[in-house]
């Protein structure tokens, strides 16, 4: 009823050049190059500059996300709570049903 395609290798069409030969060359050494003047030190400043603006969003970002990941935790929680009960509720029908008879 059903027969399977099996793929096939494409062909190669045309004719394929040989790779190109590479030849080694000789390597000549230069003159060093002159020593680099002396650099001026950079200032010691943090990497980042927190200002109250920026720690007043960290904090919000932060509260944000640990609200959000509660949230999630607690629904899950619950979902967990809920069917362990109706699964319960199931086993104490079937266990009455099966005793009345």
């Amino acid at each position: 009823m059903f027969r399977p395609k099996v793929p096939t290798m494409p062909q190669p069409t045309g004719l394929t050049t040989p790779p190109a030969v590479v030849e080694p060359t000789a390597v000549t050494p230069q003159a060093p190059a002159p020593a680099s003047t002396v650099a001026t030190p950079a200032r010691n400043r943090p990497a980042v500059q927190l200002t109250p603006g920026t720690v007043l969003a960290l904090v919000g970002g932060g509260t944000a996300v640990v609200l959000v990941v509660g949230a999630v935790l607690v629904s899950m929680l619950l979902a967990v709570a809920l069917t362990a009960a109706s699964v319960a509720v199931c086993a104490l029908t079937v266990r009455s049903v099966i005793a009345r008879r």
